[in-house]
């Protein structure tokens, strides 16, 4: 038999092999997800199937990243007529492979680049085999030890940097090979794609020291932060950040989405109130985008009252909304924010009159300045330490915002008389701040405590319950029981 009916033979063999694997999986997957019977199956063999299950889709991915590698190479001729891609009527590699496969266009651009980096070429002088870049890597997809992320962390990532040596490459890879197989430098066992990346990551800086630096001074030149032009109520924020800068907005945006404070205790001051049981936390309706904005807010109010910022004419940066007074006293019309073009809503009016202070200008007809009256309605130092004390953080139930992020709510508004004192400011994260009017919660001071109400949907008899996170308070009620 000659070599030519060999490779086709051993082609079709492969063919046959694969449909006759896919029935029999399928014939598995259909008898445990059509009866459920995974309900019934213990936790080690949940997590017994779910292993077994993810070996069989890493050694897939071994073929179809080896499968898109040699369509890369039968699609890099100069002449379109001659490349793979174009006689099945692609643009490129990457829709083939998205094609074929069904998969979103970057998992197939990880097919491509991990078959491209552990494939095997042909040497064009002596037709011999050659290694692959990454021939380790390659064995490691072969015999199921690391998926096709995990390649793509491990190949991105050294290819970033600047490593001449090909010996240098090969050690790493060699290295990052073991250490997915759970030796090597690693350890601790068998490593996730996103763990190997750190390890590649490491290789990469010790093997080109120098490329940090390059990479930092072309950050620098493009680093920068845009505002678009509001519309429709949005105003788009667009830019890049340097990586140090990224992960300390990070890390204020973890600690008021993330903050791991204590849950909210209702206490038993009041006759209707909770009698000291813990809330049932209500579940939070924004996306985890929204939940960064309103983060982001809180950030940017924080910082504009702290008083450590540069002065803009003399003043601390402060924004200014400016409403007919008639407007504001009956709650309808529109505000405006110096600054942004398009009109505001009165839930905005208030809530930033909330927690500033007011000017009440006087105009004459022909807009002259006749009176200049400053009302201070902003709580100070003491009265926030005091509030702070009492609440622990945004009274809400269920949220985790602490009280260095939020903000002082009049409970009963500074225009209807409601006086700045601790006995009517209440803690509210920016998000409840701002949402008070249409979120269905209420709030009230029954002898200087804050009662909340919830939205009928939370609770349905409508109970008022005394509520605090303050864990001195808490304390304090837990000893009270026991006595």
């Amino acid at each position: 038999m000659s070599e030519a009916p060999a490779i086709i033979e051993h082609m079709n063999d492969t063919i046959d092999a694969l449909r006759d694997l896919g029935s029999r999986l399928g014939e598995v997957v259909s008898g445990a997800l059509g009866t459920a019977a995974m309900r019934g199956w213990s936790d080690d063999e949940v997590m017994a199937v779910m292993d077994a299950a993810a070996t069989l889709s890493r050694r897939a991915e071994a073929l179809i990243a080896e499968a898109a590698g040699a369509v890369q190479t039968r699609s890099d001729s100069p002449v379109a007529a001659e490349r793979m891609t174009t006689r099945f009527g692609c643009r490129n590699v990457r829709e083939f492979v998205q094609r074929v496969t069904r998969v979103s266009g970057r998992t197939a651009g990880d097919y491509v680049r991990a078959g491209v980096a552990t494939a095997s070429a042909l040497s064009v002088l002596t037709g011999e085999v050659l290694p692959a870049r990454y021939p380790a890597m390659r064995a490691a997809l072969a015999d199921g030890a690391v998926g096709v992320d995990a390649v793509v962390a491990v190949v991105q990532t050294l290819d970033s940097a600047a490593i001449d040596s090909h010996e240098a490459r090969t050690a790493a890879d060699a290295e990052l090979a073991a250490a997915a197989r759970g030796g090597g430098a690693g350890g601790g066992g068998l490593p996730s794609a996103d763990e190997l990346r750190l390890q590649a990551q490491v290789w990469a800086a010790y093997l080109d020291p120098d490329g940090a630096e390059p990479r930092d001074e072309a950050a620098q030149r493009k680093r920068g932060v845009t505002l678009g032009r509001c519309r429709d109520g949005l105003v788009p924020l667009r830019g890049d950040l340097l990586p140090d800068v990224a992960a300390q907005l990070k890390r204020a945006i973890d600690a008021i989405v993330h903050p791991r404070a204590g849950r909210v205790h209702f206490t038993d001051d009041g006759d209707d109130g909770g009698g000291g049981e813990e809330a049932e936390c209500p579940p939070d309706p924004r996306t985890h985008p929204q939940k960064n904005h309103d983060a982001l807010a809180t950030i940017v109010t924080v910082a504009a009252r702290s008083g450590q910022l540069p002065t803009i004419g003399g003043a601390a940066p402060t924004l200014v909304v400016s409403v007919r007074a008639d407007d504001l006293a009956t709650g309808e019309g529109v505000g405006h924010i110096d600054g942004i073009d398009e009109p505001v809503p009165m839930a905005v009016v208030r809530h930033v009159g909330c927690t500033g202070g007011i000017y009440r200008t006087t105009l004459a007809r022909n807009g002259r300045i006749e009176r200049v009256e400053v009302v201070d309605r902003v709580f100070n130092a003491h009265q926030r330490r005091a509030i702070t004390l009492r609440d622990g953080g945004c009274i809400i139930p269920g949220c985790d915002v602490p009280a260095a992020w939020c903000e002082i709510h009049h409970v009963r508004e500074h225009a209807r008389g409601g006086p700045t004192s601790t006995d009517n400011g209440v803690l509210l994260c920016w998000h409840h701040h701002r949402t008070l009017d249409t979120n269905g919660w209420h709030i009230r001071m029954r002898g200087g405590i804050p009662e909340v109400r919830g939205p009928s949907w939370w609770d349905p008899a409508g109970t008022w319950r005394p509520v605090t996170k303050s864990p001195t308070r808490i304390r304090d009620q837990f000893l009270a029981l026991r006595n």
